[in-house]
């Protein structure tokens, strides 16, 4: 008897920390992650992979940066991963040493990496 996957169309990956399996959305939320943590060219042979992000550290967060950063965060997901709609992304606090929290809020597609 050989072993046989069958093939549902969600996304499978190996997770970065520990080398097991991923399956679906923790798969989609470990590719956010290395998104947001990525700068445009880091990434050997895939110097066009990652976000305006990483460029944010550091700077004062008036609201022209947050707006930056979510303008970021926004078109990395659009362009990098179709498996996530982006719907809002809602501020949560900026406090007095610069830390930014936000939430993102959209639609998970399981099958979007295919075109659905």
């Amino acid at each position: 008897m050989s072993n046989v996957l069958l093939f549902t169309g969600e996304s499978v990956g190996i997770n970065r920390r520990t080398g097991r399996v991923l399956v679906g959305w923790p798969h989609v939320v470990q590719s956010l992650e290395v998104l947001f943590t990525t700068g445009f060219g880091e990434r050997i042979m895939r110097e066009w992979v990652g976000s305006f992000v990483p460029a944010m550290l550091g700077r004062n967060m008036v609201p022209a940066t947050i707006l930056a950063a979510k303008t970021g965060i926004f078109v990395a997901i659009e362009l990098f991963e179709p498996r996530y709609r982006i719907t809002k992304i809602a501020s949560l606090s900026v406090d007095r040493l610069g830390r930014y929290a936000f939430r993102l809020e959209g639609e998970y597609r399981p099958r979007g990496h295919l075109g659905d």
